[in-house]
């Protein structure tokens, strides 16, 4: 019995659709995975010095904090993010304060759809001097 070229392309489309799903499934359970499991935990201290909504799509909250603040020498800055709304508001409040900011590390979330940054922040405490 000879194949007709419509079950061919039938059969193509469907392993075409299938091995698009695979993907799609493989990217999805890979995001979940580095959203859910951190590479790292710390603590930072510094100066919050920025802190914004951005992104022309996914629009996520970035900051960031100056690390070494001392007269006549540069500040080493460190960029965060957070996906926390609530924390969000709390920390642009507290721009120019100093404070010691609690995150943790996601490494290879394949967008910047969740955050600018691998450096999630999860909290933090206003230092007093």
């Amino acid at each position: 019995m000879a194949e007709t070229s419509g079950g061919r392309a039938g059969r193509f489309a469907r392993a075409v659709l299938i091995l698009l799903a695979l993907v799609l499934g493989g990217v999805a359970l890979w995001t979940w995975f580095a959203l859910s499991w951190s590479y790292s935990t710390g603590d930072r201290a510094g100066v919050l010095q920025k802190f914004s909504k951005k992104g022309w799509v996914c629009k996520t909250y970035e900051g960031e904090l100056a690390l070494y603040v001392v007269g006549g020498v540069a500040p080493q800055i460190w960029d965060f993010s957070t996906r926390d709304p609530q924390l969000a508001e709390k920390l642009s409040k507290a721009v120019g304060e100093k404070i010691q900011l609690h995150y943790e590390e996601h490494r290879g979330v394949p967008t910047n759809c969740f955050a600018e940054t691998q450096y999630y922040a999860d909290s933090f405490i206003v230092v007093k001097n």
